[in-house]
């Protein structure tokens, strides 16, 4: 951190779960932000046949791939397979977060990571082929993964690997920043965050004009289409590519010299 570091001094709201906003968390404390975390959704485990068939055929090698959308997936596969070999099929990740969540559990990298960290992104990669893949997802996700694989020649499979839970409420160190005025920048890192943000906000009102910050491009048109003005996306989708977006955000603008 240094005396001009745009990020000095700010408070930033996390929406993130906490469970998944550690790294985020650092970065920003280490650039001297204060946080208030805000978790706008909490995932939580799914058990139902349809899942556990799934993992069943995957262990037995019945899926050319799997296709994992987030960390939480990895958790998933984790707490419900014996061991990483019971991945027997070529494994596509989303993004960095996912490849190194799912690195660290396997041992070994994705076979396919795609140039965008979307899920569009990974879509438009996917190679072309024929067999079964298994695309085991947040239950809120949106449609169109499916049926861009299925358009390729490959048989898709979709089945819910954790539910979305959205909050009541916001907690109270947060609904009094944000009726105080003193939150600067407000992070998104899904679609979901910003649905469960505005839900549980309420009839509250933000006061001041903090500066709403997205991971990627579903997310910020989520935003949008709740009323925000969005200041930055991440480029890349990623963490890092986030805290860089806030400082964008955050650096004041230079006033032109006058002749």
């Amino acid at each position: 951190m240094t005396a001009r570091d745009p990020l000095a001094g700010r408070t930033i709201l996390v929406t993130r779960p906490v469970d998944r906003s550690e790294r985020l968390v650092n970065l920003l404390d280490q650039r001297g932000a204060t946080v208030i975390p805000a978790p706008a959704i909490e995932l939580k485990p799914v058990r139902n046949a349809d899942l556990t068939r799934a993992l069943r055929d995957l262990a037995a090698g019945a899926f050319a791939w799997i296709v994992l959308t987030s960390p939480a997936t990895v958790r998933m596969l984790d707490e419900r397979l014996a061991e990483p070999d019971d991945v027997r099929a070529e494994v596509a990740a989303v993004g960095e977060g996912t490849a190194a969540a799912f690195a660290r559990w396997a041992g070994r990298d994705p076979d396919l990571l795609p140039k965008s960290f979307t899920v569009a992104g990974l879509a438009r990669a996917f190679p072309r082929g024929t067999g079964r893949v298994l695309c085991a997802r947040a239950d809120i996700a949106p449609e169109g993964l499916e049926d861009a694989l299925a358009a390729k020649g490959w048989t898709p499979t979709r089945v819910d690997a954790y539910r979305t839970v959205f909050p009541r409420t916001l907690p109270r160190a947060a609904t009094a920043a944000l009726e105080a005025g003193s939150v600067d920048a407000i992070t998104f890192t899904s679609a979901s965050t910003v649905r469960g943000f505005r839900q549980a906000l309420g009839a509250r009102t933000i006061a001041g004009t903090p500066k709403i910050v997205c991971i990627g491009p579903v997310t910020a048109k989520q935003a949008r289409d709740a009323g925000m003005t969005v200041h930055a996306v991440a480029d890349p989708h990623t963490t890092d590519g986030l805290v860089a977006a806030l400082e964008r955000a955050l650096t004041p603008r230079r006033r032109a010299a006058r002749g």
